[in-house]
């Protein structure tokens, strides 16, 4: 249910990166919201040399952004020790500095989004949402 986009400019990371942040991104979601971290989808983008500026100034620093699209329908407290957690992850495992990690949570609204071809619940209903998906789809899922 959430997606999150990690953007990278002026650094290259590893795939041990990549997958220590993906598994630490969907860990913090599942106990930051109580979503099964088998909804969270992370995509990595490198940002091309030269294509990143502050104002008129190329920026030459690493910096990681992170945008989150989640569920509208969490508390500010649920969003706080989400993105808090989240940039934390990111400075354990990139190496970046905490003042060039940005992170940013975008809530959505439940029926205006899409997944394994079905309309998403409100959150608390997970369940019964999951129970409408094909069983072969719930078995998929279940092996994540």
């Amino acid at each position: 249910m959430p997606t999150y986009n990690v953007f990278t400019s002026n650094l290259a990371l590893t795939n041990f990166q990549k997958n220590k942040i993906a598994t630490e991104i969907s860990q913090i979601h599942e106990t930051a919201t109580g979503a099964d971290s088998f909804f969270a989808q992370i995509i990595f983008h490198k940002i091309d040399e030269n294509s990143h500026f502050l104002g008129t100034k190329k920026v030459i620093t690493k910096q990681i952004f992170l945008h989150g699209e989640i569920r509208e329908g969490r508390s500010d407290k649920v969003k706080n020790k989400l993105i808090i957690s989240l940039r934390d992850a990111l400075i354990n495992f990139s190496g970046v500095d905490k003042e060039n990690i940005w992170v940013y949570i975008i809530d959505l609204k439940p029926k205006q989004m899409i997944e394994y071809g079905e309309i998403l619940p409100k959150p608390g209903d997970e369940s019964i949402w999951f129970k409408s998906l094909s069983a072969n789809l719930q078995n998929k899922l279940k092996n994540f």
